[in-house]
């Protein structure tokens, strides 16, 4: 089999930034994304805090500027789902839901996976109804939707549906542990209702399509009638393509520069674009340096210069 250099699984914004960078000297990664170009940012309501833009920008917006500067310089976007990563004599393998590859550097960045409600059971009837993130109901309009969750995510995702849709947050405790200015703007959205003290024990299709939820809160159990449901309750690094094998060696393979983990997966608790960019970037700079280092890797461009900006 061919023996890539670097894959690059996961194209949300520090795998697209590494294949970036990686470019920029020259070389060609693959890079491997199961969904959507942009990851989690394609749910942001507006980005504030990503230097170049003064007056902010949507995460989708700021997604597709990502994607089109990767394809014009020539990135190719692989549509695939990875299954399986190994380390098998001094390769990865990567196997996709479409094929296997061989290479000698791995970049992950898969980002994060939602948690599930705890004991909550889902009707298989309403599970093309419950979500757990805001992307695909971008252009619902008319809907009343639920949320459950107190952080940033669960008022994000309330703002940006409540343009076209009528939004309840359902908060089982009484801390809110968003920003400061989404719970503001939230208090002054008309179109968005926060019920804290109030814990979902059920939900079950309603006779008329729609989904019922069976709640409980401080004045006891009380009946919710939605069209969908998010759940926004905290997310876990997605790394379940990993081998145990592989999980094991996973120190020794970042020592030795042949395995990086970065972006959202490797910073579950700081989840911001700038850092995933900048992990991006220094881990294309790493590979580069590594890679001029073997032997059998007569092609790489040679130039010191090739490290400068």
């Amino acid at each position: 089999m061919h023996v890539e250099p670097v894959i690059i699984i996961g194209a949300g914004p520090a795998g697209l930034a590494t294949a970036i960078q990686l470019k920029h000297y020259g070389m060609n990664p693959l890079l491997l994304e199961s969904t959507a170009v942009g990851g989690l940012l394609r749910n942001a309501n507006w980005v504030e805090n990503y230097p170049g833009f003064p007056t902010g920008i949507s995460g989708q917006e700021l997604a597709k500027l990502f994607e089109a500067q990767a394809r014009n310089i020539g990135i190719e976007l692989i549509s695939e789902k990875v299954t399986t990563l190994a380390y098998v004599q001094d390769h990865f393998q990567v196997t996709s839901n479409s094929r296997d590859y061989s290479c000698r550097i791995v970049v992950i960045a898969t980002g994060t996976k939602p948690r599930a409600p705890a004991g909550l059971e889902i009707p298989e009837v309403l599970h093309d109804r419950v979500f757990y993130e805001v992307f695909p109901l971008r252009e619902a309009k008319g809907r009343r939707i639920a949320i459950i969750g107190a952080g940033d995510a669960a008022f994000d995702y309330a703002l940006n549906l409540s343009r076209n849709n009528d939004v309840l947050i359902l908060n089982r405790g009484t801390q809110v542990k968003c920003l400061p200015q989404l719970w503001a703007q939230v208090r002054t959205t008309s179109r968005i209702t926060y019920h804290e003290q109030t814990v979902v024990l059920g939900l079950r299709e309603s006779s008329t399509g729609e989904i019922s939820l069976d709640c409980t809160d401080r004045c006891g159990t009380t009946l919710s009638v939605v069209d969908c449901l998010i759940c926004a309750i905290g997310r876990s690094p997605q790394l379940d393509f990993v081998t145990p094998d592989l999980s094991a060696m996973f120190e020794t393979l970042k020592d030795c520069s042949l395995l990086y983990q970065i972006g959202d997966v490797n910073n579950i608790n700081y989840r911001q674009t700038a850092i995933a960019v900048g992990e991006g970037t220094l881990a294309a700079m790493r590979i580069y340096r590594k890679l001029q280092e073997i032997q059998d890797w007569k092609s790489l461009p040679q130039q010191e210069t090739a490290l400068s900006p």
